[in-house]
C-alpha cells in the first residue's frame, strides 16, 4: 500500500499510512473491532493536530478491513452525533462479507453515512463483487462506485493481455483523483 500511497502524492493528494497495532506487533490475526476503531480514531486526531492540515479537508479509507474501519468510525460517530471531521472516503476493496458467504454482509452502518464515498472494487472480489455492492449503496446518498475490470480483491487482474500492476493502479488512483475533484474540491459537490 506504501506505492499505492506515493502515486496519490504524485498527484496531489495528501497521504498518510498507518498499521494497526496487531500488525505492528506481528501477529496475524486482527484486534477485536472496538481496538481497531480506537487506533483508527487516535490516527485520524494525530493526523487533525498537524498544522500542515489545518484548514484542509481530510478523507479516510483504507484496502479491505481498514476500509471497513474507517467507515464504522464514521457512521459510530455521525450515530452519536460526533463531528468526526471526515469530509470523505475512500475504499479500496471493501469486504462486504467473507469469501463464500454472502448471507453474512457487513452493510449495516454504512448508510449512516453522509460524507461522500468512493468504492473501489474488483469485478471479481471474492469478498463482494460490483454486483453485490451495488444494492448496497443504493441505499447510500453520497456514494460512488469504481471498478476495477477483472480485478480481483487485490485488484490483481488475469489473462495474457491484462494491464501490468502499475497500471491497474494507476488507473484507480487517477479515478480517485478525478472523484476527489468533483465531490470535494473548490466547484465540487
Amino acid at each position: 500500500m506504501t506505492a499505492f500511497a506515493r502515486g496519490l502524492s504524485s498527484r496531489g493528494i495528501g497521504v498518510v499510512t498507518f498499521n494497526f497495532l496487531y500488525k505492528e506487533r506481528g501477529r496475524r490475526a486482527p484486534d477485536p473491532p472496538a481496538r481497531l476503531e480506537a487506533c483508527y480514531r487516535s490516527v485520524i486526531a494525530a493526523v487533525r493536530e498537524r498544522e500542515s492540515v489545518a484548514g484542509r479537508r481530510l478523507l479516510v479509507g483504507g484496502k479491505s478491513m481498514g476500509g471497513r474501519i474507517a467507515s464504522q468510525v464514521v457512521a459510530a460517530d455521525t450515530r452519536d452525533g460526533v463531528s468526526s471531521g471526515v469530509d470523505g472516503l475512500v475504499l479500496l476493496g471493501y469486504p462486504l462479507h467473507p469469501p463464500g458467504r454472502p448471507e453474512k454482509l457487513r452493510d449495516a452502518h454504512l448508510p449512516a453515512i453522509s460524507a461522500p464515498m468512493l468504492f473501489v472494487q474488483g469485478s471479481r472480489d471474492a469478498f463482494g463483487t460490483p454486483d453485490e455492492l451495488r444494492p448496497v449503496l443504493a441505499r447510500c446518498p453520497a456514494a460512488e462506485l469504481f471498478v476495477v475490470d477483472g480485478g480481483d480483491h487485490s485488484f490483481k487482474v488475469r489473462g495474457k493481455d491484462a494491464p501490468t500492476e502499475a497500471r491497474v493502479h494507476a488507473s484507480i488512483q487517477d479515478a480517485i483523483g478525478d472523484w476527489i475533484g468533483r465531490r470535494l474540491r473548490p466547484g465540487g459537490k
